[in-house]
């Protein structure tokens, strides 16, 4: 077996070499080799440059040790040893150098990075804060403190030129390893004490004090209900008041608190489901299709994101409108959304103007007959949908996907309007599509394996989020908001205030509640929608008040009042007084009496809602796994990530509790609104999990 540490001699330099494919992650046997490699370099040469193969130096832990028991030699020890060796040691910083990774190059004394690289501390994301010395090492080597606890707490990576900008690397190279070398052959048998980071004594002051507490608030504010950004801050203020290590001692008890917390158990699980949802299924095989040009047809606000998603990621892009006019005003649109970066230095003129360079426009479907991919985003209608496609099957090559925007229609119906339904899958973008990071992607009965891959692909090379859906309507996210909808108006009926809802649950953590959601997208949005549906009785009184106020003009934030009035200047919100009438108009219509409502009660129902309806999902097969419906609300809906998932939340509260909880709504409040899920009810009374349903069904 080839050993991954091994040591090269560069006159009296010893350059240990990592190479533990693909990306040098921290296995047990990259720690011992290390340390192993490092005490031969001690006897053997003046100085010692720790780099990676592969133009990676070290991206972080290795993912496939989380949750095992930890074997020595631990992380905190590899760094620990690195520090105390009697040569100097230049850490040649590559690639994405990430949580341990950074904590190692931190442990060196003198460090040389790309100025590509990426440096950080992502533990934060999982819940967690690094747990061998960053906290303690980087305040003591950084100018600022503000940059260090900004580094700790959020968990964004900086390049390599930032990094060095804020003196956490010594140099930058694009020839970093031979940079790194004749940096320690400049420094060999020179003095270095001054280079161990856990020797240097910071001390506080009245200054210091202020950017922490000023960083803390901050932090709260941003965090949003997530505890480890603020306690990770917290822990590397120590380094400013106690003595190294203390502070270790401090880092690795908050460390054991935090990975035992059901915060950081819910963000590992969506680590991992993330990168399950982004696999095909086992029952496909093959390899994708080859996608050089995409046509998009549509260049309104869906149309235009997802042509500037393809366009951002170097695609030639075919946009189909039916007048010159509308692809006058979606061009015009997409050219001013990437012409904002400019002044805040995320793009350049220059850059915009390559991006446009690569969007041709067009009137006519023939103009569509050498894209490799064509996505529709026309009028969410089924007649629309089909006539496109009619349109498509006549003009598209042999060979050509074709896929729908669609948010709710039925794919297989729409795939049979073609001579190819092979051909079709859904690909469900959400808006702004070059924002948002979701993509559902819609297999039908007779999507082909490699069309299937071909769209992971696509999502792969957009940066985009992937999860695989069955048909259904509204899939797995859209499908899923009904319930949730449903409640948050049945309880505005039985006595909560708009206020009192979305208040309960950006308590929970959503970034907006569903009310106000409403009042964004439109209330008559989902007022054209039902007009298209057959509702029963039950479910037209649900949203009455909302369909009267559309009918008297308010449409939401777009008309200035929904269920709030909202002040033209700042969007900011008030109470709706004509919403109040219409409300209390529908209450004495049907009778209704109203209580008090608790945010406990607003939070369980809705959120219970929404597990029992991602059940019924999965034994449907329109969901794979549970994880997959998580990775959804995460990507797509604003879920607090913190908290994994609807389905994971609910493994949490127990789905005994859940199912008892169903049965006592379905007997009350909403009583004609509850369906149990026979899935939910099953596993409830096996005592087991949807955690568990995804082993049995993985």
């Amino acid at each position: 077996m080839t050993k991954s540490v091994t040591t090269e001699m560069r006159g009296d330099i010893a350059v240990i070499w990592i190479n533990n494919p693909p990306v040098n992650a921290l296995s047990h046997h990259v720690r011992s080799g290390i340390v192993e490699e490092l005490a031969v370099a001690q006897s053997m040469a003046k100085a010692a440059v720790l780099a990676g193969y592969g133009g990676t130096f070290i991206a972080g832990a290795d993912i496939r040790e989380f949750g095992k028991p930890p074997i020595e030699p631990m992380l905190g020890s590899v760094c620990a040893t690195i520090e105390a060796s009697s040569i100097p040691v230049v850490a040649a910083v590559e690639g994405n150098t990430l949580g341990g990774g950074l904590e190692t190059a931190l442990g060196c004394h003198y460090r040389v990075a790309n100025p590509k690289a990426k440096l950080g501390l992502p533990e934060v994301n999982l819940g967690i804060l690094p747990g061998a010395g960053g906290t303690q090492r980087l305040p003591r080597l950084l100018l600022n403190p503000t940059e260090a606890v900004n580094m700790v707490s959020s968990g964004r990576p900086i390049s390599g030129t930032k990094a060095q900008e804020i003196g956490l690397v010594d140099q930058v190279s694009d020839d970093t390893v031979e940079a790194a070398i004749a940096l320690a052959t400049e420094v060999a048998g020179k003095p270095f004490e001054d280079r161990r980071l856990s020797k240097v004594e910071l001390v506080t002051t009245p200054e210091v004090e202020a950017i922490f507490e000023t960083a803390f608030g901050a932090i709260t504010k941003m965090a949003k209900g997530a505890a480890a950004p603020l306690q990770a801050a917290q822990v590397a203020k120590a380094a400013y008041n106690v003595p190294f290590e203390d502070g270790i001692a401090l880092e690795r008890a908050t460390f054991m608190e935090l990975v035992a917390s059901d915060q950081s158990k819910a963000l590992r699980h969506i680590f991992f489901a993330e990168r399950q949802a982004a696999k095909p299924p086992k029952d496909v095989t093959g390899s994708p299709r080859e996608i050089k040009k995409i046509g998009v047809l549509g260049a309104g606000t869906m149309g235009g994101g997802i042509a500037m998603t393809y366009a951002e990621a170097g695609f030639p892009v075919t946009m189909l409108e039916m007048t010159d006019e509308a692809l006058d005003r979606g061009f015009a649109t997409m050219e001013s959304n990437w012409s904002r970066g400019i002044k805040s230095g995320r793009i350049t003129a220059e850059g915009v103007a390559e991006r446009m360079a690569r969007l041709t426009r067009t009137t006519d479907y023939k103009d569509l007959a050498d894209c490799d991919l064509i996505v529709e985003a026309v009028f969410e209608t089924m007649e629309v949908k089909r006539d496109v496609f009619r349109k498509l099957d006549k003009v598209a090559k042999k060979g050509a996907i074709l896929a729908s925007n669609t948010s709710y229609l039925d794919v297989n119906a729409i795939a049979a309007e073609t001579s190819r339904p092979e051909d079709v899958l859904g690909m469900h973008y959400f808006s702004p599509a070059n924002i948002m990071p979701l993509l559902e992607i819609v297999r039908a009965d007779k999507t082909a394996d490699d069309v299937l891959l071909s769209a992971l692909a696509v999502a792969k090379k957009t940066r985009k989020m992937p999860v695989i859906a069955g048909v259904g309507h509204g899939f797995i996210g859209n499908r899923m908001l009904t319930p949730y909808f449903r409640q948050a108006n049945l309880m505005v009926l039985e006595g909560a205030s708009p206020e009192q809802i979305d208040n309960a649950l950006t308590n929970f953590g959503w970034a907006m509640g569903p009310i106000a959601v409403s009042d964004l997208a439109g209330l008559d949005i989902g007022y054209k929608s039902r007009k298209d549906q057959n509702l029963d009785e039950h479910e037209a009184r649900v949203y009455l008040a909302a369909d009267r106020l559309v009918e008297a003009g308010h449409l939401g934030q777009k008309s200035g009042s929904g269920f709030y009035i909202y002040d033209k200047a700042t969007r900011a919100r008030s109470e709706n007084p004509e919403a109040t009438r219409i409300v209390e108009e529908v209450r004495a219509e049907f009778g209704i009496n109203t209580r008090t409502i608790s945010d406990e009660e607003i939070v369980e129902r809705t959120m219970y809602a929404l597990a029992n309806e991602g059940a019924h999902a999965l034994a449907e097969g329109v969901a794979s796994r549970a994880s997959d419906i998580d990775v959804v609300y995460n990507h797509g809906y604003g879920y607090p990530r913190w908290r994994g998932g609807p389905m994971h939340y609910a493994d949490n509260v127990g789905l005994k509790k859940i199912a008892e909880k169903l049965s006592e709504y379905g007997d009350g409040a909403g009583g004609a609104h509850w369906n149990p899920s026979d899935l939910l009810m099953s596993l409830a009374e096996d005592s087991r999990s949807f955690g568990d349903w995804d082993k049995d069904n993985s």
